[in-house]
């Protein structure tokens, strides 16, 4: 494999993010035997073709003999769809690459069923970041669970007299929107929407929509006044627990909470955040609103520890990314 030919499946998947739960956003690249990109697929939404049918209806008898490249192991069981792997190997596919084993025992097998086939099979593991969020949901039956602040460096989130407009500059910013694109859903709280009324859409630079929105959500008791958050709708909950379950049961997987301090309290407190992106800005406050607004651990020993996946500047912001 070449490092140009993992980046085409990859790229495939990473396109469709926000548009295919509860399937996950997989990739698939068809390659000649020479090394050439034949074509490339990507899971449709909820219903549609996985990522290897549309590779293969793009490729046609192309297809015939190609080393296909898979960021997720072919199902191997009759859902809403037929079977990838047996499509694979009935279009006559001499090889196969996938980076992540499909953890669903319903699903599992593709690999082995291609094997059996004559086929050359080839595991070959790396983390796919479009797949993280889907492979979380099916690990702990519930949805994935990002939550997102942005901060001074010392730690807050806004001034002493309320004021948080804005901690971040323009490219963080715009990176907010972009990624805000791939989610499922974006849950604030009644406190952040009575006090700020954000719109919690997904634009460009110039103010326009983007495509893609995710599902907005409220949670809390409290009545959101008419007018606010009116533009695209919404729906609300009166706790976490609700907003989760109804989510998941709605098909969503992948969920950005963006707070403020109260819900993402809620949030860490129920021991179901499972990423964290920080926007630190490099300010100073002394003394402000914090992130959370209780102690988490009362030592260090039993802190929330998180690992780092990521380190990126955006203008004269940082952001850090953590997995749980």
């Amino acid at each position: 494999m070449q490092a140009n030919q993992w980046a085409e499946a990859i790229a495939a998947g990473d396109a469709v993010r926000g548009t295919t739960s509860p399937n996950p956003p997989v990739g698939c690249a068809l390659y000649s035997p020479s090394g050439e990109v034949i074509a490339t697929g990507a899971t449709s939404p909820v219903g549609g073709p996985h990522a290897e049918i549309n590779a293969l209806r793009a490729a046609g008898e192309k297809a015939r003999g190609a080393h296909a490249v898979v960021t997720l192991e072919p199902c191997n069981h009759q859902g809403r769809t037929g079977p990838c792997s047996h499509a694979l190997e009935q279009a006559g596919i001499a090889k196969l690459t996938y980076f992540t084993a499909d953890p669903n025992p319903a699903a599992a097998d593709g690999a082995d069923y291609l094997r059996a086939r004559g086929v050359d099979v080839e595991f070959l593991p790396r983390p796919v970041e479009a797949l993280q969020p889907w492979l979380t949901s099916v690990r702990e039956q519930r949805v994935s669970v990002t939550a997102k602040f942005a901060a001074t460096v010392d730690g807050f989130t806004a001034a002493v007299d309320g004021t948080s407009k804005w901690i971040t500059g323009p490219a963080a910013r715009d990176f907010v929107h972009e990624d805000r694109e791939t989610r499922d859903a974006i849950v604030v709280g009644t406190g952040t929407v009575l006090a700020d009324d954000p719109s919690l859409t997904a634009r460009y630079p110039d103010g326009s929509l983007r495509k893609r929105q995710p599902v907005r959500v409220v949670v809390g008791k409290r009545k959101v006044p008419e007018g606010h958050l009116s533009t695209l709708g919404f729906v609300q909950y009166p706790n976490p627990e609700e907003a989760m379950a109804q989510l998941w049961e709605q098909g969503m997987r992948d969920v950005l909470v963006e707070g403020g301090a109260t819900l993402l309290t809620s949030f860490f407190e129920l021991g179901v955040v499972d990423r964290i992106q920080a926007y630190v800005a490099p300010m100073l406050l002394g003394q402000g609103r914090p992130i959370v607004e209780t102690a988490l651990a009362g030592t260090i020993r039993d802190a929330h520890r998180y690992s780092l996946t990521g380190v990126r500047t955006l203008g004269n912001d940082v952001l850090i990314e953590m997995e749980r």
